[in-house]
């Protein structure tokens, strides 16, 4: 708008016009500024002191409450953020491998980037970090990483088994590092934070000979009861925006300029620092003017590359933190006290010192945290350095030296399984988890447990409660079952966990019983000759020591005649057929092979002191096992109460022999009864069809002890697959198999499992899982960690490494009735009755042997049928 035309001719010419008041002009500030800068910048101050005293009673109260409101709420939604990250939050202990690869670092956190949040979530919950943590304690030293509950189960084990193949690792809640004071204790604790103290863009030293963190991990050394540390490392990945923030303040390193906010304020307003200046500066700087001295050059040149090495890959945010903690009694005087505080910060400017080795282009300093204690414990990340993967990865790994004590380190490396191997199901029986990776059940299919399997590992490694979880798991499919136990405990952990169905099915062999056993005579059934070479043969091998040809002849010769004899004949009878004339002579009157008679001709012509010196090295040793009342009722007792072909048909059969009850040779001999009678029904089978014989199992410990059969074992071993029978052997070491069931065992039992192996054995067992498991992994199996190499489909599979699992709770009062079960199933077999009576029978108290009102009258005439051995006359 034009001024008034009036006004306009009453203006004097050369007058500036002055602007109406209400009117903004845009040129008259800089005019009045030209003309007058003092006066301007005058008007200027007393129109911002006009305004401050016309609106700052109401606008500084305003901003004042806006920027509390803003700070706490930034510090709630900190606070929320970090309150989502503990929750759920679980502590992974990693047990460093015996070698450790030095690259295995910066694996482990290239493979955490991934961890990075779109910006929409990072705008709602924030970023997750992860603290790496050496926990220091009087024991030794604990690497442990702790993981917020929002990242997933597994990601981060899986990342440290891929960085380090071999490592353990142990998940659990997650803990505070430093323990916390327990009643009438109080908890001294000195700390502090590293921090860079250079521009970020700076790296610190990450390429070193030796491993840097030696003399981290030695710095505590001498910790004593009570006394702790820790070094913790928390570290997140970074977005593109902190990236670029940091290469921003990069190109100010070399220009004279600050690299954070409050400096370049500062030198906006301090002379000779402004924009011009360091264009000028940096102008100099690219014709070479500035740093014309070549050592300046050269270490500026260093710089530059050392910084665009550094902002070339990932970049994690971090903070370094550490910790000394004493725990002190409640009571203790300021004198002790003051003495705790100087050795505890000692100690923690030990562990600040370790960290001097990182110095390059930048490194630590030291900065003083008012509540150590709590900051440790409490794990938040607030705004950290920016630390590139190499240079994370040089202060947080896995020790590289394997000469650095304290280390708890796995004992063998964790194996993944191969491909194909089962579950546990109907036709799978459970071996174990996993121990690498997630963990998942894994099992042997029953088709391949044919193969046979041999479970080697000493006492308290996790050998019973393997067996007792693959004999529940056949229980529960209805597969027979033979165990035999010389130890009893697997017998009994059975019995505690059996089905309630399988109650029908179970045949009980036990030594502390007070009732009486089945009977298993070893001279029933059958045919002559293969039984009594059976039998022979296993009594020479049980007193290999002690037996001569003579003895084998006599005995031999005694069994035949038995056998001859009408009715059912016993081991009880041998005695009397050696000793007693006349029940002799009444015996083998009926005898007609000619060379059975022939011998009882010269037996009989003997003086009674030839004939005493002939049968005392086998009378002393039936004596030793017929004098044993549970020996006597079970393998001497009369016709056999058990058909082992009907347990393998489905039954169950428990033979608990411990050598504290029998002694070691009676053991040997009941149980390798009991294999040889298992023998001869599998064999059996051969007379019915192959797709309609069930699977069974034929579970031995100690196996050793008991296959003294007058067959190879390796022919068993080749043969029962065809019959159905899956024989587990275990046992402790192989020094216990000669060298023939040494080699039969490691041929024929194709599936293997190793629990823990001596270093002698461990050199022989490694050519069956070399090179994925060596014997320095099998020498060092920890306790329920097993080795296994199984056969899948028919082939041989690659060895790995499972955890067995403990056997399920016992269930009270199932071993009380499954042998109560077991009793009455007994009587109706031995009476012979039939359904419905055995169903009366079920109900009748137990009868114990011991009251001499129930005892069985062993010299009463028992009616036995006739006999169908051809040497017997008609």
């Amino acid at each position: 708008m034009s001024p008034h035309p009036s006004l306009k001719h009453a203006m004097p010419a050369g007058v500036p016009h002055a602007p109406l008041p209400g009117t903004v002009s845009a040129s008259g500030w800089v005019e009045d500024y030209l003309r007058d800068p003092g006066g301007a910048f005058a008007a200027l101050l007393g129109r911002l002191r006009d305004l401050a005293l016309t609106w700052g009673p109401v606008a500084v109260p305003v901003l004042a409450v806006v920027a509390t409101v803003v700070v706490v709420a930034w510090q709630r939604w900190l606070r929320r953020c970090h309150e989502l990250l503990l929750a759920d939050a679980r502590q992974i202990t990693v047990l460093a491998p015996p070698t450790v690869d030095p690259a295995g670092g910066a694996a482990l956190w290239s493979n955490l980037v991934g961890l990075l949040r779109p910006g929409w979530r990072r705008a709602f919950t924030g970023q997750p970090h992860v603290g790496c943590e050496y926990v220091f304690s009087e024991a030794g030293v604990a690497i442990r990483l702790w993981v917020p509950g929002v990242i997933p189960p597994g990601l981060v084990e899986r990342a440290v088994e891929a960085a380090w193949p071999g490592a353990h690792t142990r998940v659990g809640p997650a803990e505070p590092p430093l323990p916390t004071p327990g009643e009438e204790q109080r908890r001294l604790v000195v700390g502090g934070e590293l921090r860079l103290a250079r521009a970020e863009a700076l790296p610190i030293r990450s390429d070193f000979a030796a491993d840097p963190i030696r003399a981290l991990l030695g710095a505590p050394v001498g910790l004593g009861r009570g006394e702790h540390a820790c070094v913790q490392v928390l570290a997140r990945p970074v977005t593109g925006r902190r990236v670029q923030k940091a290469r921003r303040a990069a190109r100010h390193v070399h220009t004279g300029g600050s690299t954070r906010i409050v400096g370049r304020l500062l030198d906006l307003i301090t002379p000779g620092t402004g924009r011009r200046t360091r264009r000028t500066a940096s102008a100099r700087t690219a014709t070479g003017a500035l740093h014309s001295d070549p050592q300046t050059s050269l270490e500026y040149s260093a710089q530059n590359r050392a910084i665009v090495a550094k902002q070339r890959g990932s970049q994690f945010e971090t903070v370094v933190r550490y910790a000394v903690a004493t725990l002190l009694p409640a009571d203790t005087d300021e004198h002790q006290l003051r003495q705790a505080r100087e050795v505890a910060r000692g100690r923690a400017h030990a562990l600040a010192a370790s960290f001097a080795s990182y110095t390059e282009h930048n490194h630590f300093t030291r900065r003083r945290l008012r509540h150590p204690g709590a900051t440790i414990d409490y794990r938040q990340l607030g705004r950290g350095d920016l630390l590139s993967v190499p240079e994370l990865a040089a202060i947080a790994h896995l020790p590289i030296d394997e000469a650095i004590p304290g280390i708890q380190r796995a004992g063998a490396r964790a194996v993944a399984p191969p491909p194909g191997i089962v579950t546990p199901g109907l036709d799978a029986k459970p071996l174990g988890i996993t121990d690498t990776g997630h963990p998942r059940p894994v099992a042997l299919r029953v088709a391949d447990a044919r193969h046979h399997l041999h479970v080697l590992g000493a006492t308290g490694s996790g050998k019973s409660t393997l067996l007792g979880n693959m004999i529940l798991a056949d229980a529960e499919a209805g597969r027979g079952i033979v165990l035999i136990d010389p130890k009893g405990d697997l017998v009994t952990d059975v019995l505690s966990r059996l089905p309630r169905s399988a109650a029908d099915r179970v045949v009980i062999f036990d030594a502390d019983s007070r009732y009486r056993p089945p009977c298993l005579n070893p001279l029933d059934g059958g045919e002559t000759d293969l039984t009594v070479d059976n039998l022979v043969s296993v009594l020479r091998r049980v007193y290999s020591a002690f037996w001569g040809p003579r003895t084998d002849d006599v005995m031999r010769a005694a069994c035949l005649t038995l056998r001859a004899q009408e009715g059912v004949a016993t081991l009880a009878d041998l005695p009397k057929l050696l000793a007693d004339t006349a029940f002799r002579s009444r015996i083998t009157a009926g005898v007609t092979d000619p060379v059975l008679r022939g011998f009882w001709s010269w037996y009989e012509e003997l003086t009674d002191s030839t004939r005493s010196q002939v049968i005392s090295p086998l009378m002393n040793k039936l004596r030793a096992f017929l004098l044993r009342p549970f020996v006597r009722d079970a393998i001497a007792g009369g016709r056999s109460t058990v058909d082992m072909g009907q347990v393998l048909d489905g039954g169950i059969c428990l033979v608990r022999i411990p050598k504290g009850s029998l002694g070691e040779e009676t053991t040997r001999l009941v149980g390798s009864l009991v294999v040889a009678r298992t023998w001869q029904a599998a064999t059996a089978r051969a007379r019915t069809p192959q797709r309609l014989r069930r699977d069974a199992s034929l579970v031995i410990d100690e196996f050793h002890n008991f296959l003294n059969l007058p067959y190879p074992v390796e022919d068993m071993l080749a043969e029962a697959r065809g019959f159905r029978l899956a024989m587990t052997l275990a046992n402790q070491h192989l020094a216990q198999l000669h060298r023939e069931l040494r080699e039969g065992v490691s041929t024929n039992a194709r599936n293997k499992i190793i629990l823990n192996a001596g270093p002698e054995d461990a050199r022989e067992l490694a050519r069956h899982t070399a090179p994925r498991l060596t014997d320095h992994d099998l020498a060092h199996l920890g306790a329920y960690h097993a080795a296994a190499r199984l056969v899948l489909h028919g082939e041989q599979t690659q060895p790995f490494t499972l955890l067995t699992q403990p056997l399920p709770p016992a269930i009270p009062g199932r071993a009380r009735d499954i042998r109560t079960a077991a009793r009455h199933n007994t009587r109706r077999r031995a009476a012979g009755t039939t359904s419905d009576t055995a169903g009366q029978g079920a109900t009748r108290p137990p009868q114990r042997p011991t009251d001499p009102s129930r005892q069985v009258d062993r010299t009463e005439k028992i009616t036995r049928p006739a006999s169908t051995d051809p040497r017997r006359v008609r």
